[in-house]
């Protein structure tokens, strides 16, 4: 071998450490130039670098010019091809070769295995086997192991231990660290201990691929002793047990862990940061999150994506979105996980039209979402009731081909039933190819929030019937409709089954939906003994829902009870005064009215004023009670003149009961006429095309979560929608069919309602 050769092939590997294709060509040039007939050494050299750089048309060209290619000169270009997932071509080469060895089996069998390709994997391996098991060595074990792994074929990989049992590898640590792996992702984590406890040379790497299996397993205390137990440990030991500790829930023993390998000196890389990140989002410990921010920079991991996005995830999940958006402005590169984390953090802390803005950024930005991406601004749409956005997100998931995805899907079965589109939202149910345990609840919960009773209860069977375990929602959904059906006993039966036949113990969602339950059928005093017996008090909505019932039936004892505890819990909620002020009303003790309504104003509690909006070609219409500042205002008025004049020929009667004002009939009648509610409808019926929804959306919470609008509806021929923005299970839709005999209720739009 000449000096320019070895010099020219110390180039070229120097390009390939670089990844420098322009100089690996410019030196390809010179060796034509100054070399008539280079040596096979040097142009094998020359394949290689030019595989490594990933340019297989010159690889293949200077392979196709080697004179006399020596069996090194076939591996190489076997190899790049296998690599590429050039498979025809792999296989071509292949069969051209006039000699193989273990490289060149492992190579053809690597090729078909990093593709997934089971059988012609395992027809290659056969192949070599008739060709002599010399060829045999620990890459090939290797390889057949992780490519049954990762395709789940354990019986495949049950055989191949036999044969590396067989062919005596079975002490070599390079084979069973992916035996080991194998078993425990299948489970088997006996037979994973098995192999550790048979191999009789264990290194870190083995010890490390056992700790991971066992965590993976559950098996925390197992994995504690046996990483204490370590002669030796290196980074990869304290991140796995970081890692594991996480995935299991252990924050705080995960952070424990963190500061004891900062001790000790280990180098931390970004698996360790986002599992510490990960157990710090998890705790919502917002100052130890800081601390590892701040180690993070000085680390210099700062500019890493994914630590950049673990980062955004921890400060969303500790609620401090300001800093998240901080953190994503300075990454210098993001990917979709980078944007999913924000999206994400928008959409749990309230900020639903940040999330599907971000979203629209992100698309500009030219990263295409994943199905966790859109299943999430799905639902940040649901929780706007955006369904004229959330139609378009679900044109997306059909042209992307996401639609398929289960997350996906339930995102949109939640949109149409919070909505108010139930039909849409059954209909996409039924057309899900598969369901999980979200998918029925997402429909319970849709039939639920619109008092279908019979229909939630049939389903929630139906879901039971299917082998599907519930959850805490699907009773909150299934609780909620016994009580607005007034189906007390059965409401008590899936009660007292959550804990008895389903292992569910109650939280405050479902006590609330308990008190709401008795409190709607007017058993007020069962509802204080119900009270009375919970392991804990009722949150704010618990004590409101009690609260307006109270109201509602005129019991004043009771509500005085359930105002003072409110009043106690959050004394700056106005919900507590309004509604007591509203039975003192009632019963005409104005004097004790005023009294309230002063101490209000001495404690400086205010009350929300009322509003509602609704959304027409891109733009959004807010309206307020009395409201006059629209431009069409003259119209509106005019229109619900209109249908004031329609109404009382039809013979609808007004019911001054739910105005609680100590004011004349003719100004009752005027709080009636031109509440927000009503404005908003009336914007409706004049803009929105006949037979089209009118869909409105309000910022108090409407309890006792009914809302008949009927009046206007009927005599339009249209369907009113009205949710508040809040609250979504007090959304509620009336379709347009007159209720003769219910004029108290559904005279000219009259919204019975008790505003929070």
């Amino acid at each position: 071998m000449s000096s320019n050769s070895n010099y020219y092939c110390s180039l070229l590997k120097i390009c390939t450490e670089t990844r420098s294709r322009t100089q690996a060509k410019k030196i390809h040039c010179q060796i034509l130039k100054t070399i008539k007939d280079p040596e096979t050494f040097l142009l094998n050299n020359l394949v290689n670098a030019y595989s490594k750089l990933g340019d297989l048309t010159y690889a293949r060209y200077v392979f196709d010019k080697i004179p006399r290619p020596n069996l090194f000169s076939w591996n190489t270009i076997l190899f790049t091809y296998s690599k590429s997932g050039n498979l025809s071509e792999m296989n071509y080469i292949f069969n051209r070769m006039p000699e193989r060895d273990g490289v060149s089996w492992n190579s053809l069998i690597s090729g078909f295995a990093s593709h997934g390709l089971v059988c012609e994997a395992v027809k290659g391996y056969n192949s070599m086997l008739r060709d002599g098991v010399v060829n045999l060595n620990r890459i090939t074990f290797s390889t057949m192991l992780i490519l049954s792994s990762s395709q789940g074929c354990i019986d495949l990989g049950r055989q191949i231990h036999g044969q590396i049992v067989k062919f005596g590898f079975g002490s070599y640590v390079f084979v069973g660290c992916p035996l080991m792996d194998m078993y425990s992702k299948a489970g088997l984590i006996y037979d994973a201990k098995q192999v550790f406890q048979e191999t009789p040379e264990r290194n870190v790497v083995m010890y490390n691929t056992m700790i991971t299996g066992l965590l993976r397993g559950g098996m925390v205390e197992e994995s504690r002793w046996l990483f204490h137990s370590m002669r030796e440990k290196d980074s990869i030991s304290w991140t796995t047990m970081i890692t594991g500790m996480t995935q299991n829930g252990l924050y705080r023993e995960a952070i424990d862990l963190f500061r004891e390998m900062r001790i000790e000196g280990f180098t931390m890389d970004q698996f360790t940061f986002g599992s510490m990140l990960t157990a710090c989002g998890g705790l919502l410990a917002l100052e130890e999150g800081k601390q590892v921010h701040a180690f993070v920079i000085i680390t210099n991991h700062n500019d890493n994506v994914f630590v950049g996005s673990a980062l955004v995830d921890m400060y969303c999940k500790c609620k401090s979105i300001t800093s998240a958006e901080a953190v994503f402005k300075k990454m210098t590169h993001k990917n979709v996980v980078s944007w999913t984390a924000l999206l994400v953090g928008y959409g749990q802390n309230g900020y639903s039209e940040e999330a599907i803005r971000i979203f629209c950024d992100m698309q500009r930005n030219g990263i295409n979402p994943d199905y966790y991406t859109l299943g999430s601004v799905i639902s940040s749409c649901a929780n706007l009731a955006s369904l004229e956005e959330g139609a378009q997100f679900h044109s997306k998931a059909i042209v992307s081909g996401l639609f398929s995805f289960t997350t996906v899907s339930n995102a949109l079965v939640t949109l149409y039933g919070k909505c108010g589109n139930i039909e849409d939202a059954n209909r996409l149910f039924n057309e899900m190819n598969f369901r999980d345990e979200v998918s029925w609840t997402a429909l319970v919960s849709g039939y639920a929030q619109f008092g279908k009773a019979n229909e939630t209860i049939d389903l929630f069977q139906r879901m039971l019937a299917q082998g599907l375990k519930p959850d805490g929602v699907t009773f909150v959904g299934v609780l909620s409709a016994c009580s607005r059906a007034g189906l007390v006993d059965k409401g008590y039966q899936y009660f007292e089954s959550m804990v008895k036949e389903h292992g569910i113990m109650p939280v405050v969602d479902h006590y609330t939906c308990m008190i709401d339950l008795l409190s709607r059928a007017g058993r007020l005093e069962e509802a204080r003994s119900f009270i009375n017996k919970m392991p804990f008090p009722p949150d704010a909505i618990g004590w409101s829902t009690l609260l307006s019932s109270c109201r509602l039936h005129g019991n004043l004892e009771i509500g005085k009870w359930a105002a003072a505890s409110l009043q106690e819990l959050e004394p700056n909620n106005p919900a507590g005064y309004i509604l007591l002020s509203s039975i003192y009303a009632a019963k005409g003790k104005w004097d004790n009215v005023a009294e309230l309504r002063r101490g209000m104003r001495n404690k400086g509690v205010r009350k929300e004023p009322g509003c509602s909006w609704i959304k027409y070609k891109g733009k959004v219409y807010i309206f307020s009670a009395d409201d006059q500042t629209s431009p069409f205002s003259d119209q509106i008025y005019a229109k619900l003149e209109e249908l004031n004049h329609k109404m009382l020929v039809e013979g609808y009667v007004p019911d001054m009961s739910s105005v609680l004002h100590d004011v004349e009939e003719s100004q009752k009648i005027k709080m009636l006429n031109y509440h927000s509610e009503r404005l908003a409808i009336a914007f409706g019926l004049i803009f929105i095309p006949p037979g089209l929804p009118i869909r409105i959306v309000k910022n108090l919470r409407m309890e006792p979560a009914r809302v008949v609008i009927s009046g206007d509806a009927d005599l339009c021929g249209q369907s009113c929608c009205s949710r508040d923005q809040d609250l979504d299970n007090c959304s509620v839709i009336v379709n347009s069919t007159k209720e003769r005999g219910r004029e108290s209720e559904s005279w000219i739009l009259k919204t019975t309602v008790d505003r929070i």
